[in-house]
């Protein structure tokens, strides 16, 4: 089957892209999955590799070990794959003989017909506070890189993944500073990334970090964003708060600004325990869906402007062993490969009856079409409001030009008009879906076509 872009795979029944859009995120996907274990009901990965290979674009996944049946399944595949250190075995690593010892057992038979990319000494050392890990940490990160090059792979970096629960403070991101404890750790790390030119790789999550009043701030949902007075920058979510509060702290350490920064985690959980705040599939899909938008768009951040992070979402599965609800609903796909969004693996054989892609519905059962809905803003907003909409649509990416001095939108030239073109091209092409008219309930989804402007408002196809 003809791979379809990542973005359309995951989210295409909610979250629709431009054809244009769709393809420039297909040139410029640097997303991959985080590939966990902790499930007894899950595919052998020779038949996850195929599934990945035959049925998406992801071409990088990154696992927890580095488990010889995933190397041998990935082998030929062109899916990179990232393997990592466990924090118990990380100590033993710090001696060269040792380092190519684990380099000759667990590297050499399989690379390069499979593709390794990154070796990760350890998973977020610091949150887990085992000094003797921590300590041993920087040590096995350089006796790592020091055997891979006395074996002629100078294509595979090293480097190890931390929680952002080493940042100080990150609110507003100028603000951003390490904890005391982890910068004395950072520094040398840092260092040796700055020499090697290796990645330092950060686990971001506004899942952990929103509080009810910032939901649609955490899951890229209109809201009225933050302004940070030191570098007066605006932000309209909590990704690119939470990057730019990490870039600062690097800056504020050593002028560090220039090294490669890696997401090697962030996601959403679709499920959860009853009431447990933020935790929903419209809310995972909102997350997961934008980031994946945002990270390829090439946009970057607000301090990082035109930057692509290589960004691993987690995770690829549901994991059924693991200790709360939340927790083993972060996957992508359940483990008959069926994903758990409502989505179809090619968008262009999406069945308009639900059945199966590239089958026509049955004579007889053809459903009756949609009835059309444009997103306008309710008579009681105010201008003051409806800029905000205005200017947090056209911050993403949502093409503004027809409102611009010499657009064909252009006129009438109020405040209204232009955020009623702007908030239904946004509602139009995020899904159609009722809370993406919301926009802190200045929005108003209507059935009667608003083309009373110079040129048609954006109409349901």
């Amino acid at each position: 089957m003809e791979k379809t872009p990542l973005f359309l795979l995951f989210f295409s029944l909610h979250i629709l892209l431009a054809p244009s859009t769709a393809i420039a995120a297909a040139a410029s996907c640097s997303i991959g999955v985080n590939y966990g274990f902790w499930a007894d009901n899950l595919p052998p990965p020779a038949q996850v590799a195929a599934f990945l290979k035959t049925h998406t674009t992801i071409d990088r996944i990154k696992i927890f070990d580095a488990n010889p049946d995933v190397l041998r399944a990935f082998a030929n595949t062109g899916i990179s794959v990232t393997v990592t250190v466990a924090n118990a075995d990380v100590p033993s690593l710090a001696k060269l003989p040792a380092a190519q010892a684990w380099i000759a057992n667990n590297i050499l038979p399989f690379h390069p017909q499979t593709t390794i990319r990154y070796i990760l000494v350890g998973n977020e050392v610091l949150y887990w506070k085992d000094k003797t890990v921590i300590a041993y940490t920087l040590p096995a990160m350089k006796t790592l890189h020091h055997a891979l090059h006395l074996a002629n792979l100078t294509d595979i970096r090293v480097s190890t993944p931390h929680a952002l629960s080493f940042l100080a403070a990150s609110e507003p991101p100028s603000t951003g500073m390490f904890r005391r404890f982890d910068a004395a750790i950072l520094r040398p790390i840092l260092d040796f990334h700055n020499r090697t030119k290796t990645p330092f790789m950060v686990n971001p999550y506004p899942f952990f970090g929103f509080r009810p009043e910032t939901l649609d701030y955490a899951v890229f949902r209109p809201n009225r964003g933050l302004y940070d007075k030191a570098t007066r920058k605006n932000y309209t979510n909590m990704f690119d708060e939470q990057m730019d509060a990490i870039y600062i702290a690097m800056k504020k350490l050593g002028n560090y600004e220039g090294v490669e920064i890696v997401i090697a985690e962030t996601g959403w959980p679709s499920a959860g325990d009853p009431n447990q705040p933020g935790v929903s599939l419209e809310n995972a899909l909102s997350y997961n869906g934008n980031v994946v938008k945002h990270v390829n768009s090439g946009k970057g951040t607000p301090l990082m402007p035109n930057r692509t992070f290589e960004t691993y979402i987690f995770a690829l599965f549901n994991e059924n062993l693991k200790a709360s609800v939340s927790e083993r609903n972060y996957g992508l796909f359940k483990p008959d490969f069926s994903p758990v969004y409502d989505v179809v693996m090619n968008q262009a054989q999406a069945p308009a009856n639900g059945g199966t892609p590239g089958k026509a519905p049955p004579s007889g059962d053809s459903p009756a079409p949609a009835e059309k809905k444009w997103c306008v803003p309710r008579p009681e907003a105010s201008d003051e409001a409806l800029q905000r909409n205005l200017d947090y649509v056209c911050s993403l990416g949502v093409d503004c030009r027809p409102i611009q001095s010499g657009g064909p939108c252009f006129s009438p030239n109020t405040v209204r008009s232009h955020a009623s073109y702007a908030m239904n091209a946004y509602y139009q092409s995020h899904g159609r879906e009722v809370y993406n008219c919301d926009f802190e309930h200045t929005g108003v989804l209507t059935s009667s076509d608003p083309s009373t402007l110079s040129t048609r408002v954006i109409s349901p196809s």
